[in-house]
């Protein structure tokens, strides 16, 4: 830095790179730019997979948007910047991660057009702000309250969010899945309606097909019995959850016991087992047939509990005594004392079996279970992790759905509403704020145009037939990818709520905030500096810096191999 007719004076440290102005502005919108346009492709029933190989050469085939941009490992900071709000869109509503990148993409697009145009950025950001408010308005206009009841179109939900996936082809089954699931778990808490995902336990086993996988309304847990006298299998369960050991307790510090008589001895045994038969009696006066224990039980224990005809099953996962607990009404137990007929849960059968070539015990039939567990059976590790994704996506726009109460119609009829809605607002606005408001505006439609784009249509004419058929009046309109429409064809323009094709209103509005707001803050940055430890890369930039954008940018110079 210097000031007119003065030496120059160095502020920054060595090695310390420096970006300002448009240059810094353009290196990170491509940074942003090509994090979308590596999720692009993948958006929509026919969106294609990636396949993502890390330095250990572990692979990963998905099309889910937030695994694929959790897999990237990228160096440049507005790339980061991205990849973060994907995360929190993720982490908020479970799904929708790939159409808020696609769209912040987009804006940023947009906004780099404007900056060009001499648009200063906090006019961008703040036209981006008021679109982006106008558009989540205009999207409770076209809402519409669900009837948790109302199973088959708590399907339609499940299956759109699972058309995109690779399990299309046992969707129905995974949606049903799903559904039965969040039923089961969902509660009323003062009057509001919850339902916690983590209360359903997904286990993957390989073998058989997706098709096969199911629902258990109970919990599954990797154990076996614990003695060869214990029953295997037990009806009318009376479970008790013990988080102690039972066992007798070994002293905190070294002790020497001197033993001068070998009758000293046997007493000394005879005490130990007096101690261990006094823990099975109240194990056995509590009418417990089934102990479920955290921690240890001593092997003269389990003899003594094979003998009174209980089940005994050890060093079981906190997390699954919890899941049982919510499945089985158990109350979980630190002391025995405290035991008794009140704290026991009820299953119908509890049973030990195989699954794949594993022991497993199942608690079944339990009378009204808040924890279940889902079985995902497939061909190998990567279709069953591929089919866990597509789940945990559908279970996540179900409980969505139920707990807000309110959907609408899917296909880029929320994002052609929007696009008109947000016009009208930039008709109604002066200064170069009406530009940014109809960048934002045209920004949407990049949903309905990927749409079109990934199932081998021409964007271009999609989005006019779209735009016509809005502007005529017609209800619903969105762009139909999953089926051919009687005497049409795949990509025909319809009615949304003939086809089923239904998203959470929650997910919609995030992705709209999510992407809005990480368009706002790579706009608002007109300066990078980059402190660097090593040596500064030729070119007066560092290493996988800011500097230009062959394709992609030098900052994703870590990604693992995608193809």
């Amino acid at each position: 830095m210097s000031l007119s007719g003065q030496q120059q004076v160095i502020v920054l440290r060595e090695n310390t790179q420096r970006s300002k102005g448009r240059e810094a502005q353009k290196n990170n919108i491509a940074a942003a730019v090509a994090i979308a346009e590596a999720v692009r492709s993948t958006l929509g029933p026919r969106g294609m997979d990636k396949m993502l190989v890390d330095a250990l050469g572990d692979v990963v085939v998905t099309n889910d948007g937030a695994t694929i941009l959790e897999e990237l490992d990228v160096e440049h900071p507005a790339a980061k910047l991205v990849i973060q709000v994907a995360k929190s869109q993720d982490k908020a509503v479970g799904d929708g991660t790939t159409s808020a990148v696609v769209i912040a993409g987009e804006l940023l697009k947009k906004g780099d057009e404007l900056l060009a145009k001499k648009v200063h950025g906090t006019k961008i950001v703040s036209g981006y702000k008021k679109a982006a408010n106008e558009a989540i308005k205009s999207l409770k206009e076209i809402q519409i309250p669900i009837n948790a009841e109302n199973k088959d179109l708590l399907m339609n939900i499940a299956i759109t969010a699972l058309n995109s996936k690779a399990v299309h082809m046992a969707k129905s089954t995974i949606a049903e899945i799903a559904v039965d699931a969040i039923l089961k778990v969902k509660e009323e808490v003062d009057g509001v309606v919850k339902a916690n995902l983590d209360n359903i336990k997904i286990l993957q086993k390989q073998g058989k097909s997706l098709s096969n996988s199911y629902l258990m309304e109970g919990i599954a847990i990797d154990k076996s019995v614990l003695h060869q006298g214990m029953p295997k299998n037990v009806t009318n369960a009376k479970i008790a959850l013990i988080n102690t050991n039972i066992e007798v307790t070994k002293t905190e510090f070294d002790a020497e016991i001197r033993i001068s008589d070998p009758m000293q001895v046997q007493s000394f045994l005879d005490n130990e087992e007096n101690m261990i038969r006094e823990m099975v009696e109240k194990i056995k006066a509590s009418g417990a047939n089934v102990i479920i224990c955290q921690k240890g039980v001593d092997d003269l224990a389990q003899h003594f509990l094979s003998k009174e005809g209980i089940m005994a099953i050890r060093r079981v996962k906190k997390s699954d005594m919890e899941k049982i607990s919510l499945a089985t009404g158990a109350n979980i137990i630190t002391s025995l004392d405290e035991l008794s007929a009140e704290n026991l849960g009820d299953a119908g059968k509890l049973y030990e079996t195989k699954l794949g070539d594993d022991d497993y015990i199942y608690i079944e039939d339990c009378p009204s279970p808040r924890a279940v567990t889902v079985i995902i059976r497939g061909a190998s590790k990567y279709s069953t992790d591929e089919a866990e994704r597509a789940l945990t996506d559908a279970l996540s726009v179900v409980r969505n759905s139920i707990e807000d109460g309110m959907m609408i119609y899917g296909g880029g009829f929320p994002e052609i509403h929007m696009h008109n809605a947000i016009k009208k607002l930039a008709d109604k606005t002066t200064g170069k704020e009406r530009l940014a408001i109809q960048a934002f505006a045209d920004a949407l439609l990049v949903i309905p145009s990927t749409l079109a784009e990934n199932s081998g249509l021409d964007s271009l004419d999609k989005i006019a037939e779209l735009t016509a058929a809005y502007a005529s009046g017609k209800k619903n309109v969105g762009i139909d990818l999953t089926k051919h429409n009687e005497g049409g064809s795949i990509g025909e323009i319809s009615d949304m709520s003939v086809s089923g094709i239904i998203e959470p209103l929650r997910v919609k509005i995030q992705a709209i905030k999510s992407a809005s707001e990480a368009a706002e803050m790579i706009l608002r940055i007109d300066d990078v500096i980059a402190i660097k430890g090593g040596s500064p890369a030729p070119g007066g930039m560092p290493p996988g810096g800011m500097g230009g954008m062959g394709g992609m940018p030098p900052g994703m110079g870590g990604m693992p191999g995608m193809m």
